[in-house]
């Protein structure tokens, strides 16, 4: 797994030249989005907490959806697909990667929504899905149209499912209380319940899909 960079929501060190950078202000924002949620940030916020003109945002991104692509990106640097398990199995390449997605997207609960509202389209994320495409094809012979729709299922399990997590955890606050054992609505629900966690069911479904891929390429 990769390392932890650091506690959601701290600050990126500032470049070294006295001139802002896409990355540096995707890194800045990313933090702003951690520390105090979504619904609060602006790109007037994201100026202001640089050190520099409130709008100097806008001289590297045309507007705040041009900034949010810029976070996805940043999160996807973070699952750091160069370390994963490419001289393996395929099925292995996939199980890490996708643990390492959910794992880097629940360390940025409030960021989830922007990832998973649009695709993530840089050089670093497009010559991935080059080479998982072709990881699919040299190890199964799975054409490469087969091999994006694996791609896609995964990437929107791992998605989903890090979204649903993120959403109840944000909310925990707002949960009415579970029932107590003993008392009259403690039911074989909420005794299941008490025997899981929020996220510990990823990994079943995970391999599910990937036993059924197993089934269905053969």
């Amino acid at each position: 797994m990769t390392a932890d960079p650091g506690p959601p929501g701290r600050m990126p060190e500032p470049p070294t030249r006295p001139t802002l950078t896409r990355e540096y202000l995707a890194a800045a924002a990313l933090a702003l989005i951690d520390t105090h949620g979504l619904r609060k940030f602006s790109m007037r916020k994201l100026g202001t907490a640089v050190g520099f003109d409130p709008m100097a945002a806008y001289r590297y991104y045309d507007d705040q959806e041009d900034l949010f692509d810029g976070i996805a990106e940043a999160l996807f640097t973070e699952v750091d697909v160069d370390t994963l398990p490419w001289d393996g199995p395929w099925r292995e390449l996939a199980r890490e990667y996708c643990l390492r997605l959910r794992d880097t997207l629940l360390r940025h609960p409030h960021a989830v929504q922007v990832f998973a509202t649009r695709p993530v389209r840089s050089p670093a994320s497009i010559d991935t899905g080059v080479k998982m495409i072709a990881k699919l094809h040299a190890d199964d012979g799975i054409p490469p149209a087969q091999a994006l729709r694996i791609a896609r299922c995964l990437r929107e399990f791992t998605i989903g499912h890090a979204l649903s997590i993120a959403v109840t955890k944000l909310g925990a606050g707002r949960r009415s209380r579970k029932p107590r054992p003993g008392s009259s609505d403690y039911n074989l629900l909420a005794e299941a319940a008490d025997a899981t966690t929020l996220d510990d069911h990823f990994e079943v479904g995970l391999t599910a899909i990937l036993c059924g891929f197993q089934h269905s390429t053969g």
